[in-house]
């Protein structure tokens, strides 16, 4: 008899794990462990750490009503308290605040209820001014049902030349085809740095699906240096998890992403980066804290 053949997976066994904390979703209220004030999302961050995650990508919400914000006060006050409690872990600020267009129902020029759309420095002024190591580019548009989710590829040079002055390293999110071909093309524009990192968005509804199929599409389009993370929606969390560290990549997971551990069983961030973390190690990969993540992305010391 012949030897077995090898299977063939690209298994990362060096896995990362980034957790979302809370998100720019109409969730507030869904999960009472949803954090909504600068302190619970600190804490809720704080707890994820704890529990293994590497990288912390924050969202801030309005306190008194947990809708989506842009505050610079209160994303300083998510930073200064994760930062006092553990300089170690690597922070990402979301860029993908503002770039929201609902059309008008008679006059679709008219701009509608729920349209937050500013200028590319406004939407990233909290990345220019508290330079966290990390910081996540919506590399295209996209639909979301009566929602548009808008970002131009001049736009998007526009924010990519601050972001690299700015010394931060952006985490290149998309969520369709079209958005791997736009991002190569910045590459060869010179408007990111070595090394690339890609997040690969998965599940939402008008986006790639939370599939082998939908990773794998993705994936095979990126550099074939790159670095990069997968997430899937809601119950396709735990799945894509297992799916990306089979296909070489790194794993997200967060509330911003899935409320429940099960059917009517809300989660913390802590619980989900335990359970992804379990996942990982049951495939015989081991998950690395922030150290090793600063040198493979060659990131900035707290510090500087």
């Amino acid at each position: 008899m012949g030897s077995t053949p090898a299977i063939g997976i690209d298994m990362n066994e060096n896995v990362f794990i980034t957790c979302a904390l809370t998100g720019a979703g109409l969730t507030a209220g869904k999960n009472p462990h949803l954090p909504v004030s600068p302190k619970e999302i600190a804490e809720s961050g704080i707890a994820a750490a704890a529990a293994g995650a590497a990288i912390l990508h924050i969202h801030v919400r309005e306190p008194d009503t947990g809708l989506p914000s842009r505050r610079l006060d209160l994303y300083r006050e998510v930073v200064d308290r994760i930062r006092n409690a553990n300089p170690d872990v690597i922070l990402n600020l979301t860029g993908g605040m503002g770039g929201d267009v609902v059309l008008g129902t008679a006059d679709p020029k008219e701009f509608g209820p729920g349209t937050d759309l500013v200028a590319a420095e406004e939407r990233i002024e909290h990345i220019l001014e508290l330079k966290p190591e990390i910081c996540s580019l919506d590399c295209g548009s996209l639909n979301f049902e009566d929602l548009l989710y808008l970002t131009t590829p001049t736009y998007l040079r526009r924010m990519a030349k601050l972001i690299r002055e700015a010394n931060v390293r952006p985490e290149i999110e998309v969520f369709d085809t079209g958005h791997v071909r736009l991002a190569r093309q910045l590459i060869a524009e010179e408007l990111f740095a070595e090394p690339y990192l890609f997040q690969l968005c998965l599940g939402i509804r008008w986006g790639a699906e939370a599939s082998a199929d939908g990773m794998k599409a993705l994936r095979d389009m990126l550099p074939a240096d790159a670095i990069w993370s997968g997430f899937g929606l809601g119950r396709a969390q735990m799945p894509m998890v297992a799916q990306a560290v089979i296909m070489g990549g790194n794993v997200r997971v967060g509330l911003e992403d899935n409320l429940f551990l099960a059917k009517g069983v809300p989660a913390t961030n802590a619980q989900l980066v335990e359970r992804g973390r379990h996942i990982v190690e049951l495939l015989g990969s081991q998950v690395v804290g922030p150290s090793e993540v600063r040198k493979r992305l060659s990131l900035r010391s707290t510090a500087q």
